[in-house]
């Protein structure tokens, strides 16, 4: 913990060198995996960031805007989009600067095609970075791309002329997918690349694996060594978007487990491409998280109260969102004569999923509306026009403000994004990591942005959720109180322990079952079996244990039973220690009427002074704590709420008003 980086692990160019300094490429990786598991210094800039892919099947520029108004709502810093059919890149590339620009301004959009093809695009002012700049660790996989680490370069100074931030990408696994690894290790290939792109001036890498991940997970060791690649680059003072966008496994476990270390750490960016779309839509192939994670992602930020990049949105902002993010493109693509979205292609993407869900833009289509962008010379200052022209000022003046950064140049410092109109970089937000308790930290503010998922659940839903079921309960059953229960009435009677809030304020059972259902096969049970049930309700307690005891106690047969509105149920004996009944069923969302009826049954038996056969309720592993115990809560705190201390039992007369 003295140390806050780690700077003198020595690389070598030469397996020769590695021997005489008794070392290996692995040994190397391992180090640089053990100062990555530690936190140590993971990026160049403090506040951590996220990237998203908004892509689709069919390369529908309707979908593509209203996705990336999506992602720009989520918080995405970034944008990348790419395409299934190529001539399509221009398309995608206005479709997706309009949709970005919907919100606020600053997220930064980048369009991965061809090289030459996406310099093109950048000119024109549509991407304000780019990416897919690839960098190979040796000389045969950079002549089989039709390329050297010169034209690389020049690249690279060619978007930095005209003020477009850039990274390169590389990661383990490119050589040895095409076949050029020269029986190299991958993260003394990966180095070698790493170096080439601090020589060229760039501000930062996209590696981790990249398209090399799954072989590269294959490998034992692999996630150690996407780490230690990561790790390499913030050594050499790049900006890192740290993968984590290839899907390297469809095992939920790995997948979870990968993300981790990098949710809890941080990274300048956490994915480079976070699949804001549904598998099937993402023209990158799946990446490691992906539309159908999203929900999860946000609660892991929130359950680690770790800054993942993200912020929830509710659904009616979503859906503005994309309305406007629709209703922005339909009047660019009729402003400048592209297109002519008809109203019902608009519905349809707007409460659509994903593609498979539209009736708009077919890929077809979008190549001759990528034709007309091209052929025209449509630039970014037309769209900005075109926007103004049709009353989209803010979105003109949005997608206006991130195009008049470009000629400042102040995003072109290491680590740059923009937050809040304020660019943000390694140079005016250092990582000040220093130990534990220093660096980044997640403030208040924050704490609550992350806190904010959908469906979380408290009191007040609970009961408006219960009441639904008010109407109906009131029609089945009547509650009649007939005063204070003392004395037993007989010798063979089961008294029945109805907890505070039954049939009062909570009608449901977790199992979905009206209160009174359950009640009436409990009473069914008992009578069955020859005995006379009576029920009580209790108001000093709405424990189950002691509801069942102390009904226990003032039944003639000193059986009793305890019957929580939830459905939670005990059967229990006068003079047993509370929480030792006789039968017990815990697990309600799977109990049934039947099994109550037949608990039912058996206290009569113990009634009789019988030893019947304990029923128990079957499972089959579900997790009933995760799925059920914050609604339990809730509903437990509303029984207690309701318990007043040294308050006696009452006799209820139950009137069952519908047959069963």
């Amino acid at each position: 913990g003295f140390t806050s980086y780690a700077e003198t692990v020595s690389v070598y160019g030469s397996e020769g060198a590695f021997i005489d300094g008794d070392d290996t490429p692995w040994s190397k990786a391992f180090l640089a995996a053990a100062y990555a598991s530690r936190g140590v210094k993971m990026r160049a800039r403090r506040s951590p960031g996220n990237q998203a892919h908004v892509t689709n099947a069919k390369d529908d520029p309707l979908q593509l805007a209203a996705d990336a108004a999506i992602a720009v709502g989520l918080g995405f810093d970034e944008i990348e989009t790419t395409q299934r059919v190529a001539r399509n890149a221009w398309s995608n590339a206005l479709a997706c600067a309009v949709g970005a620009a919907v919100g606020r301004w600053g997220t930064l959009f980048q369009c991965s095609s061809e090289e030459a093809e996406e310099l093109a695009i950048a000119m024109a002012g549509f991407t304000s970075y780019a990416e897919t700049v690839s960098v190979y660790g040796s000389e045969g996989a950079f002549i089989d791309g039709d390329d050297t680490p010169w034209s690389k370069a020049f690249l690279a100074a060619a978007y930095a002329s005209r003020g477009v931030k850039m990274r390169a990408t590389s990661g383990a696994g490119s050589e040895l997918l095409m076949g050029f690894h020269q029986s190299q290790s991958l993260l003394y290939l990966e180095a070698r690349c790493l170096c080439l792109q601090r020589a060229m001036g760039v501000q930062g890498t996209q590696n981790g694996g990249i398209d090399g991940a799954p072989v590269t997970m294959s490998i034992q060791g692999g996630a150690r060594e996407l780490m230690a690649e990561n790790l390499i680059a913030v050594w050499l003072d790049l900006e890192c978007a740290s993968g984590n966008d290839a899907r390297p496994t469809e095992s939920e476990i790995r997948v979870g487990a990968k993300i981790m270390p990098y949710l809890l750490a941080g990274s300048d960016l956490i994915c480079s491409g976070f699949g804001s779309i549904l598998k099937y839509d993402n023209s990158f192939n799946p990446s490691l998280l992906n539309g159908e994670e999203l929900e999860d992602y946000l609660v892991l930020q929130r359950d680690f109260e770790a800054d993942g990049g993200l912020t929830p949105i509710g659904e009616d902002k979503a859906m503005a969102l994309r309305q406007r993010a629709l209703d922005a493109i339909a009047a660019v693509l009729t402003e400048l004569d592209l297109a002519r979205p008809t109203p019902a292609m608009l519905a349809s993407v707007a409460v659509a999923s994903g593609s498979n869900d539209t009736d708009s833009f077919t890929p077809g289509e979008a190549s001759r509306i990528s034709e007309k962008i091209q052929a025209r010379g449509v630039t970014v200052v037309d769209v900005i026009r075109a926007l103004a022209t049709r009353g989209f000022r803010e979105e003109a003046e949005n997608l206006l403000a991130l195009v008049r950064l470009r000629l400042s140049g102040d995003y072109l410092q290491t680590s740059a994004l923009i937050r809040d109109g304020r660019v943000l970089s390694a140079v005016n937000d250092p990582n000040d990591y220093r130990g534990p308790g220093t660096g980044y930290r997640v403030d208040a503010a924050r704490r609550e942005e992350l806190g904010a998922i959908r469906d979380t659940i408290g009191e007040r839903e609970v009961l408006r959720n219960q009441a639904m079921f008010r109407t109906a309960e009131t029609r089945r059953a009547q509650y009649r109180a007939l005063g204070p229960a003392h004395a037993p009435s007989g010798a063979r009677e089961v008294v029945i322990g109805i907890s505070p809030a039954f049939g009062t304020q909570l009608y449901k059972t977790l199992a979905g079952e009206g209160v009174s259902d359950m009640l009436r096969a409990v009473i069914v049970g008992v009578r069955g079996a020859g005995v006379t049930p009576r029920v009580v309700r209790m108001r000093h307690t709405a424990d189950t244990s002691f509801l069942g005891l102390s009904a226990a106690t003032i039944s003639g047969s000193h059986i009793g039973i305890g019957l929580q509105a939830k459905g939670t149920a005990v059967i229990h004996r006068a003079g047993r220690r509370p929480h030792h009944n006789l039968e017990l069923f815990s697990n309600a969302p799977i109990t049934t009427l039947d099994h109550y009826r037949r608990l039912g049954a058996n206290a009569a038996a113990y009634a009789k002074g019988e030893e019947p056969e304990p029923i128990v309720v079957p499972t089959r592993g579900e997790a009933m704590g995760a799925r059920y115990h914050a609604e339990v809560a809730l509903i437990y705190a509303i029984e207690v709420a309701l318990c007043a201390e040294g308050a006696e039992p009452e006799e209820i007369a139950v009137d069952f008003t519908e047959p069963a």
